[in-house]
């Protein structure tokens, strides 16, 4: 009788404690994270509202104006692909029929070939869609645009070409890295193994050309077609041709990454670890973990943020930390990025900045274009993060 009543006392006493240990671990109860998914919510919830009659997608606010742009613009994927994820993070099924709507919207872009952004495009929309709800409505859309992309990939030069305007003969840039998941990911879904493997040849070009001797990467390389040599390398959103342009960093760090994670690669995974260390031993990086614009740009620490590049950063930290497990600087130093971003100082006033989650990134500061402005990608990238985030403190 004694023994039963003391294993009484033992069960309600673990009753009362095992709830509490659960909450204290559970990151849905971080002030930080709460604040962050809420603002969020109300941010998207508003856009749906502001945005809903609309044949297009919002890309920024700049000048007092909300900018809206068709499927034709590489940002159309982003802000469906926030809808996806906000859905996700909330279960809240508003944001699933809004997100299908302004997924559909992008229906065309699946027979385009001027572009190499169709991962940006239809990955971020169609793809998010596929993964939560398997209709395969989404994933005949995924299969065409993929193949319509395979159609700017050039078998001597070995790469995806980025661009058909300006004076190279075939640029690519380091953002192509972040397309290679589409071909990935309809490659393997449809078992489409000359797919892969322009995938594969794209992303070993890029690390023998894109990357310095302290791997930190230009943003353009240009390839001569005949001979599938280097011409140049340069830069067009950087400060200069020898300059660390934030995102691009950040696009390279991401695309690594993922490829270590489709591929299995260990030199993508080697690749990752050495933009990492460039990153988060630069002396430039600021305390807060929010790059400058560019790491070389002249007048820092009077130079503008880019939230943008921070998010892509932490996204792909978050990831790259489930696979090293001996580097805790590479978990720790994402969520310090999160933790900051959620923050008075980044995150928009509810109903403010034309309906975008996070202030200050930068888009195009050579060309005077999107600076210091809330920026598609750069939500669409935290709210991946906060996602990540999630499922590794589970």
């Amino acid at each position: 009788m004694i023994k039963a009543k003391r294993v009484s006392i033992f069960f309600l006493i673990f009753i009362f404690l095992y709830p509490i240990s659960l909450s204290a671990k559970n990151p849905l109860k971080e002030k930080w994270v709460q604040t962050a998914i809420q603002r969020s919510e109300e941010q998207l919830s508003a856009a749906i509202v502001q945005f809903r009659d609309s044949n297009k997608t919002p890309r920024t606010f700049e000048n007092g104006k909300i900018v809206l742009v068709s499927y034709k613009d590489w940002t159309s994927g982003f802000f469906p692909g926030s809808l996806w994820y906000i859905y996700e993070l909330t279960g809240n099924k508003k944001f699933e029929k809004t997100a299908e709507h302004f997924t559909t919207l992008l229906n065309k872009a699946q027979y385009r070939t001027d572009t190499h952004d169709l991962g940006f495009i239809l990955n971020c929309s169609y793809g998010n869609a596929y993964r939560i709800t398997k209709n395969t409505d989404y994933k005949t859309v995924l299969i065409n645009g993929a193949n319509s992309l395979m159609k700017r990939y050039h078998p001597k030069v070995g790469c995806i070409k980025s661009w058909d305007f300006g004076n190279w003969q075939y640029p690519v840039i380091i953002d192509n890295m972040m397309n290679l998941e589409f071909l990935m990911n309809v490659g393997k879904m449809t078992d489409n193994q000359p797919m892969i493997n322009a995938a594969i040849s794209h992303a070993d070009k890029t690390m023998k050309n894109h990357f310095r001797s302290d791997f930190s990467c230009f943003h353009v390389v240009d390839y001569d077609t005949l001979t599938g040599k280097v011409i140049k390398k340069q830069t067009h959103q950087g400060f200069n041709d020898s300059s660390s342009w934030a995102r691009g960093q950040s696009w390279a760090l991401y695309g690594f990454t993922m490829m270590f994670r489709e591929t299995g690669k260990v030199e993508y995974l080697h690749q990752a670890e050495k933009i990492a260390s460039f990153l988060l031993n630069h002396p430039r990086l600021p305390k807060d973990k929010i790059p400058y614009w560019d790491f070389d740009a002249p007048n820092i620490p009077f130079e503008p943020r880019d939230a943008s590049a921070a998010a892509i950063m932490a996204s792909a930290l978050i990831e790259l930390s489930t696979f090293v497990k001996d580097k805790p600087e590479y978990f720790k130093t994402a969520t310090i990025i999160l933790k900051n971003l959620s923050s008075d100082k980044y995150l928009s006033k509810k109903g403010k900045n034309g309906f975008f989650i996070l202030k200050h990134s930068t888009g195009n500061y050579p060309a005077k274009s999107e600076i210091d402005v809330p920026l598609s990608y750069a939500d669409y990238y935290f709210l991946e993060a906060l996602q990540r985030y999630l499922e590794y403190k589970k």
